[in-house]
């Protein structure tokens, strides 16, 4: 199923990178109001930089205004401003890996403890909710307490069954125990909440496996997708980490949380570039509606517009 951004949450999202605007686009414009010498080029790289495009992006962009520049040194500051843009774009619209909806769809959802994987969970289920599609919560992130009260409160909010554990229990027969259920039911969408932890990688990269054998077991294929959520406020840590899980899991996605409350949203087109994965979904809020498609045309434009 593919979500559409529509005319509001292109709103949400210029509103959310508000602060990323102000450090990126709009100190671009101040610094290109006149016209743009070697002082300016290297200025530019700084700022770039700052914006957590990272050496190689902010280099790259910077060389790509000299040449532009040299070939024809009257170019206006608003083409030159085209050329960041349609070069960022470059670097952010993949190749459509649209994934049809299997009946039943099963979602996994890893990521970081307090990346906002739980919330993004609820955020993305509302979404298909929204769709006409049932949906059923698993609560495989078996060894945070919080993590499991969390989940089950959004299943009370949205009305949506919840599979759950006991503590320490076995996460794949969570996910084993959500698939019979969601057959059993009828239901649309399973999506499973996993545990984030990072500290032990080899039993992160073991206990994943094990989810997904779990899953292929009751429905082959399953699961469909599996999505990384990231804090897009962390910056480099949120490369990182994503660097991590997919050495240990393929990743179909990426849900990049909170952005607007960061300044360096800049991040957002270094993952996508380096990881060659799609950016599926950003929060622009704390609501349960403030998840938005990732739409890369938009999202450039609410970055210097």
């Amino acid at each position: 199923m593919v979500f559409r951004l529509l005319k509001a949450g292109y709103q949400k999202v210029k509103n959310a990178l508000q602060k990323s605007r102000s450090l990126l686009g709009d100190k671009i414009r101040t610094l290109f109001s006149g016209p743009v010498d070697e002082a300016k080029i290297e200025a530019l790289e700084e700022i770039l930089y700052e914006a957590d495009l990272g050496v190689k992006i902010a280099t790259e962009l910077s060389e790509k205004i000299r040449k532009t520049l040299r070939k024809n040194p009257e170019t206006s500051s608003e083409a030159l401003i085209e050329v960041l843009k349609e070069d960022l774009l470059s670097r952010i619209q993949l190749e459509k890996n649209e994934i049809e909806l299997a009946t039943p769809h099963v979602i996994l959802v890893v990521g970081v403890n307090g990346n906002g994987k739980t919330t993004s969970c609820a955020k993305l289920a509302k979404k298909y909710q929204d769709q006409g599609l049932q949906v059923i919560f698993g609560a495989a992130d078996t060894y945070r307490a919080a993590a499991q009260e969390q989940l089950e409160l959004w299943s009370q909010r949205l009305q949506i069954p919840i599979v759950k554990g006991k503590p320490k229990s076995d996460p794949s027969a969570v996910a084993f125990d959500t698939l019979e259920s969601t057959k059993a039911k009828g239901l649309k969408v399973a999506i499973i909440d996993t545990a984030g932890r990072l500290h032990t990688k080899i039993d992160l990269m073991r206990e994943l496996e094990k989810i997904k054998r779990a899953c292929n077991k009751v429905l082959p294929g399953a699961p469909h997708e599996t999505l990384l959520v990231l804090d897009a406020t962390v910056g480099q840590n949120a490369l990182d980490q994503a660097k991590v899980f997919s050495e240990f899991t393929p990743i179909s996605g990426l849900i990049l949380t909170k952005l607007d409350g960061t300044a360096k949203g800049g991040i957002v087109i270094r993952i996508a570039e380096e990881l060659k994965v799609p950016v599926k979904f950003i929060g622009v809020g704390e609501g349960i509606d403030d998840l938005e498609p990732f739409d890369p045309i938009y999202f450039v434009k609410s970055l210097f517009d």
